[in-house]
């Protein structure tokens, strides 16, 4: 069974199954978070959806390509979370299936390709205080051992 954070499933309503992958990005005792300003600020995790006949691994390196402007070494699975959400920015509601992965930042090839995101380095602690969302951050205390 796959864990689910968030808002509660509304009833009646419809949701698309939008798989993808998420990295915990630790580089000495520091994360790599991306902070997205549209179309609500907030700090996640790097990563976003698989595109159609996209292998899950080549997803997870393109987007956090594009969120952050690192290449990434990935270590581990670290787990799978759900979220039933609404996604304004594809106006559609959707259940998110996330899975994530431990890394490390590689070599920086300069700023984020996606527009409204910034990469941003912060503590451990500083990121289980910022992200947005119960899942980024249950996924980040099991791969640092960070007390929920």
């Amino acid at each position: 069974m796959i864990r689910r954070f968030g808002e509660p499933v509304k009833p009646g309503q419809r949701y698309r199954l939008r798989p993808g992958v998420y990295a915990v990005l630790q580089l000495g005792g520091d994360i790599l978070a991306t902070h997205q300003a549209q179309p609500i600020p907030e700090y996640q995790l790097p990563g976003g959806g698989i595109d159609k006949g996209e292998h899950p691994i080549a997803a997870l390196h393109r987007e956090v390509f594009e969120e952050t402007g690192w290449r990434i070494a990935i270590q581990r699975r670290i787990g799978a979370f759900r979220r039933f959400t609404y996604m304004p920015e594809y106006d559609k509601w959707a259940e998110k299936l996330c899975t994530v992965y431990l890394a490390r930042p590689v070599r920086r090839h300069g700023p984020p390709l996606e527009a409204g995101h910034s990469a941003v380095w912060m503590s451990v602690e500083q990121a289980m205080l910022s992200l947005g969302n119960e899942g980024d951050r249950a996924m980040l205390a099991r791969a640092t051992g960070y007390p929920r």
